[in-house]
Formats: C-alpha cells, sequence, structure tokens
C-alpha cells in the first residue's frame, strides 16, 4: 500500500504539468449518474523516462478506493488541519483505475465515483491537491514535485466549483469570490505559462436526453444530441475559471 500511495502522490502532483484530461460526466434519468476524470499521461512518461527508469517499479493495472487508501494513512491524516482534513474526505467517494508502465511509457489512469444527484459533486482539484500536501508534511513541508498552481492557499480560498440538476437544466458553475486574492496568485504564475502552454481542459457530458441547447458556444455535439464536449486550453482556464461555466437545457 505504501508503494501505491506513493505512486499515486507522484502523480497527482505532477499530473497537470503536461498531461491531457478531461472532466467526464454521465447523467442518468433519475438524476444519479457517474463522474469520472481521465488522464493520459503517456507524455509524461515519456519525458521522466530516465527518473522512471531509475525507479525499477513494475507495471501496474491496478483499481482502488480513495477511502482504502486513506485508512492505512489514518495516523498522517490526524496530524493535518481539520479543514485539510475535510478536503481530504471529499476525496472517499472516489476510486481510480491506473495503468502504469515504465517499460513502454504508458501511463493512464481514471479517478471516478458515482452520485446520486448532481449537486453531491466536488471541486475534485482542491482535494487532489490536500492529497499531495500529505507527502509534504510527511517531508517536513518540503516537496520535490515540480509546481502545481492549485497548491496555493490564494487560489484554493477565492474559487468555488457548484453543479446542480433539476431534471430539465444542468449548471455548472464555477466562481471567484475573491478576486483580489485570486489575481494576486494567477499574477505569480506567468512563469508556468510555457510549462502549462500545451494542456486542455475538456468537458464530455452525457445525458438521458437529447440537448435543446448549451450555453458556451465552443460547444460539439454528438449525433443523437444527448452528449457534447468543451475544450479550453488549461493556462486559458485557469486565467478565467469562469470560461467553462455550462447552462444545458434538455428537451421535453
Amino acid at each position: 500500500m505504501n508503494r501505491l500511495y506513493t505512486l499515486i502522490v507522484l502523480i497527482i502532483s505532477i499530473s497537470f504539468t503536461s498531461c491531457q484530461f478531461s472532466e467526464n460526466i454521465y447523467i442518468n434519468d433519475d438524476g444519479s449518474g457517474k463522474m469520472e476524470f481521465s488522464f493520459d499521461g503517456t507524455q509524461l512518461m515519456q519525458m521522466a523516462g530516465d527518473k522512471m527508469g531509475e525507479t525499477n517499479e513494475e507495471a501496474i493495472d491496478s483499481t482502488f478506493s480513495f477511502k482504502e487508501l486513506f485508512d492505512a494513512k489514518r495516523d498522517s491524516i490526524s496530524k493535518l488541519s481539520e479543514e485539510e482534513q475535510k478536503k481530504l474526505k471529499n476525496l472517499e467517494p472516489f476510486s481510480m483505475h491506473m495503468v502504469m508502465n515504465p517499460k513502454t511509457s504508458e501511463m493512464k489512469f481514471d479517478m471516478f465515483t458515482d452520485f446520486k444527484e448532481v449537486s453531491e459533486l466536488q471541486d475534485m482539484f482542491k482535494a487532489m491537491n490536500s492529497f499531495s500536501d500529505l507527502e509534504k508534511e510527511k517531508k517536513g513541508g518540503q516537496s520535490n514535485s515540480p509546481a502545481n498552481p492549485f497548491s496555493s492557499p490564494g487560489l484554493d480560498k477565492s474559487t468555488t466549483l457548484e453543479y446542480d440538476f433539476n431534471g430539465k437544466t444542468f449548471k455548472r458553475v464555477a466562481k471567484i469570490v475573491d478576486k483580489e486574492a485570486y489575481k494576486k496568485v494567477t499574477d505569480s504564475l506567468g512563469e508556468m505559462a510555457v510549462m502549462f502552454g500545451s494542456s486542455m481542459y475538456k468537458l464530455n457530458y452525457h445525458f438521458p436526453k437529447p440537448i435543446k441547447s448549451v450555453s458556451n458556444e465552443k460547444a460539439l455535439f454528438s449525433a443523437d444530441r444527448k452528449s457534447f464536449t468543451v475544450e479550453f486550453g488549461f493556462m486559458e482556464y485557469l486565467s478565467n475559471p469562469e470560461a467553462l461555466n455550462v447552462d444545458v437545457v434538455l428537451e421535453d
């Protein structure tokens, strides 16, 4: 379990630097469904080829729950602040399927959870950052991981992300709740523009009925109009999180 934990910390800490990733939501007729974050880190593995080769790690194809992982780390988690523990608890409903093969430079993983209603969904970036902070705690606050824009307390506290669905209308709403704090944080990220320049953020949403309209003009519909995708540059999204807000209206 310790080996798996270390690998997950590594992936979460650096996945934002070069991976293409998507936020997938599948909604059923009764409003329940599944949320999934899909990452293809093969490019990242290729970039870190020498370092990964030095680990002598065997290929992994594993599925596990975060609750199981955290149960094995309760002592470490208990030393975190109440606020940090609460953020980690948001990850407990999630499971992860990870495929990692240093020899073939393959690294793919899906983080997923079922939900009874859309309003249960959380802003998982903040929770994932809290998870990587466990490693910093173990190292006395130090980390060798590449910079992560979500690691800033100012960014974490100055934005919110909520989802809502009433059977007819779906909403994804990101808000900047403290514009001054948010501007200070984003202004300090200028040097990371090159690192994140090729990364994309993709929404991929599926509904039980055909879609009548989507507020985002970049939306591309499936043939049956029951799903759509929106793709946005990661740094653009980071500069303006409200750019991926969507209002979706389904047909009667």
